[in-house]
């Protein structure tokens, strides 16, 4: 793992849709990880590090 998707992880933690964003901009996932976000943490937190590592 390089230390882009590293950094990226640790900001999915405490950030998701930032995270989210960095990785593939102003898309549907940025939107649908927002809404998580908005009502749930966690589930914002796991989106976010699916997003960041899927290849």
């Amino acid at each position: 793992m390089d230390s882009e998707k590293i950094v990226a992880c640790i900001i999915a933690v405490f950030l998701p849709p930032l995270a989210v964003f960095m990785k593939v901009g102003a898309t549907s996932p940025l939107w649908v990880n927002l809404v998580c976000c908005i009502f749930f943490w966690f589930p914002a937190i796991l989106h976010a590090l699916y997003v960041v590592l899927k290849d």
